[in-house]
C-alpha cells in the first residue's frame, strides 16, 4: 500500500492514475427539464378556454379574440402588441390540439438540447416572424400566429438534431415532412394562417443556423451571445416589417 493524502492506496491503483466518477449527477426529466414548454403550452390552454367561454369550442368570437388577434389596420393604428399577443390565441380546438403537440413535441427535443434561453428566443423569434409572414398574405382578416411560432420550433428542431446527430435521420425527415404537408396543405385551401406557417418557419431556420454556425465557430469566442443577439435583432426586423406593411 501507498500513502497518499487522502489515505492508503495500492499501487496498482495509484499507477492508473486518479478515479474517474462514472456515474454523474443525472439531469433534470420531465417537467423541470422543459420547463418553457409547458408554460407556453399551459398559457395557450388558459387563454383559449378564455375564448370559447359562452361562444362555443370552435368559435372564439369573444372579446379577447377581437381586441387581440392580428389584422393589419389594427396594427397601422398603433395596436402593435397585437403582434405578440395573436401568438396565443387558437381559431379552433383543432389547431389548439395541433399547437399543443407540436409544441411538445419540439420542445421536448430542443429545449433540454438548447437549454431554456435559447429555446425561448427561437420560440418568440418564430412568433413575431408569423405575424408578419401572416400579416404578408393576409393583411386585412382577423388571424393568429400560435401555430406558426410552434412551427418554428419544430423546423429548427429538424435542422439542429440532424447537425447535432441528436437523432436519426428518418425521425428529423417525419418532422420536415409535417412542416411540408401543412404548409402546402394550408395554401391549397387558401387558409387564412398559411401566411403564419410560412413565417414561423423561415424565422425557425433562421435561429437555427445562428445556432449551427456558433457551434461552428463561426460567431466569435462568445458565441451563445451572438446567437441571442441576432435573434433579438431578426425578432425586431420582423416587427418593423409587420408596421411597414400593416
Amino acid at each position: 500500500m501507498t500513502p497518499t493524502p487522502v489515505g492508503m492506496r495500492c499501487p496498482e491503483c495509484w499507477s492508473q492514475g486518479p478515479s474517474v466518477d462514472t456515474n454523474p449527477p443525472a439531469q433534470p426529466s420531465g417537467l423541470w427539464s422543459t420547463p418553457a414548454t409547458f408554460v407556453l403550452i399551459a398559457i395557450n390552454l388558459i387563454v383559449y378556454l378564455i375564448e370559447v367561454a359562452g361562444s362555443g369550442i370552435n368559435d372564439p368570437s369573444t372579446k379577447i379574440f377581437e381586441n387581440y388577434a392580428l389584422a393589419g389596420p389594427f396594427v397601422a393604428e398603433g395596436e402593435w402588441y397585437r403582434l405578440v399577443t395573436a401568438g396565443f390565441l387558437h381559431l379552433d380546438l383543432l389547431r389548439i390540439i395541433l399547437y399543443a403537440s407540436t409544441l411538445l413535441l419540439a420542445g421536448r427535443m430542443l429545449e433540454p438540447l438548447l437549454g431554456t434561453l435559447r429555446f425561448t428566443f427561437i420560440y418568440f423569434t418564430s412568433l413575431l416572424a408569423a405575424s408578419f409572414g401572416a400579416l404578408l398574405l393576409n393583411s386585412n382578416e382577423l388571424t393568429v400566429s400560435a401555430l406558426g411560432a410552434a412551427f418554428g420550433l419544430l423546423a429548427a428542431s429538424v435542422v439542429l438534431t440532424r447537425t447535432r446527430g441528436s437523432h436519426s435521420k428518418e425521425f428529423t425527415t417525419c418532422f420536415a415532412a409535417l412542416i411540408a404537408i401543412n404548409l402546402i396543405g394550408s395554401f391549397i385551401a387558401a387558409d387564412a394562417t398559411a401566411g403564419d406557417y410560412l413565417g414561423g418557419v423561415v424565422g425557425g431556420l433562421i435561429c437555427a443556423i445562428l445556432i449551427v454556425a456558433g457551434d461552428r465557430g463561426k460567431l466569435g469566442s462568445q458565441p451563445r451571445n451572438a446567437e441571442l443577439q441576432l435573434m433579438a435583432l431578426v425578432a425586431a426586423i420582423s416587427v418593423f416589417a409587420s408596421i411597414a406593411i400593416a
